[in-house]
């Protein structure tokens, strides 16, 4: 594990680990689960380009960008109405005032529009996995250097076995190499996405050239995910042109006055530079 950060997130994701456990059993989960209908699947756009739009309701770098009162209804939905393939939920309370409520909300609601939540946070054990699905997430987001290889494929089996997809986030090269050992031996109907976040986790700053110096060290045929850094179509055009299929925006929508719009700018402007 590298940085203050991540220990301090993964710290604390695990003492939430340890409340939820004590609340609600593995047992209970998978009880509630039987009950539920399946999440809608990811579906890209044949086009090669896609949007991942983000719920984040406060960020470690910039500090608040919505109050508590924000309606998540009306954004998720103004979100997949613009074309977005999923919605990112942050739902790590500390740093991001995410709840698993606001995964709930999010999901109950892009249900109606085909589009799936995936559940963005620290996790570091299977039962958070699930706990993503129970609140009608299909999919989670897994971050390659929290943990142990041995941990992180519990989690990558858990998430195919619940039938939800897996966007694996790296940070430098290190990552990647593990990122590639990883598709290559992931069991059968895991639906992996590969990701690269460009935000230094020392500083927390962006770093936006770091997604097009490591483009060509992602893995091929799968995904791959361009995260943070892209806040205009100009950039959004960019990562398209550096073989991104997937961008990753949460702050930029999270400011913009009209999501909506701008969830659309990107999209189409990414779109047409990887129709040229």
């Amino acid at each position: 594990m590298s940085g203050g950060f991540l220990e301090q997130m993964a710290r604390g994701s695990r003492e939430r680990l340890r409340a939820a456990q004590r609340l609600h059993s593995h047992s209970a989960l998978e009880d509630a689960l039987r009950q539920l209908p399946p999440p809608p699947p990811l579906r890209l756009h044949a086009s090669g380009f896609d949007l991942i739009a983000e719920l984040k309701l406060r960020s470690p770098a910039q500090g608040a960008l919505k109050g508590a009162g924000e309606d998540i209804a009306a954004r998720v939905a103004a979100y997949a109405a613009a074309g977005a393939a999923a919605v990112s939920v942050l739902t790590e309370p500390e740093r991001f005032d995410g709840t698993l409520g606001h995964l709930q909300s999010a999901a109950q609601v892009l249900r109606t529009h085909h589009v799936p939540a995936m559940r963005k946070d620290f996790l570091v054990d299977p039962y958070q996995v699930l706990e993503a699905r129970v609140a009608g997430a299909g999919g989670v987001l897994v971050i390659l250097r929290m943990l142990p290889r041995a941990q992180t494929q519990a989690l990558i089996e858990c998430a195919r076995e619940l039938q939800l997809f897996v966007l694996l986030e790296a940070f430098d090269e290190a990552d990647i190499e593990l990122m590639e050992e990883l598709i290559g031996s992931a069991p059968a109907g895991a639906q992996l996405l590969a990701g690269l976040n460009c935000r230094d986790l020392a500083t927390l700053k962006v770093v936006p050239q770091r997604l097009l110096e490591l483009a060509p060290r992602l893995p091929r045929g799968v995904p791959r995910v361009a995260e943070s850094g892209v806040t205009t179509a100009r950039e959004a055009a960019a990562m398209a042109q550096a073989a991104y299929q997937l961008i990753l925006v949460g702050s930029a929508l999270m400011q913009g006055a009209d999501p909506g719009a701008l969830a659309a700018k990107l999209l189409a402007a990414g779109r047409a530079a990887r129709v040229r």
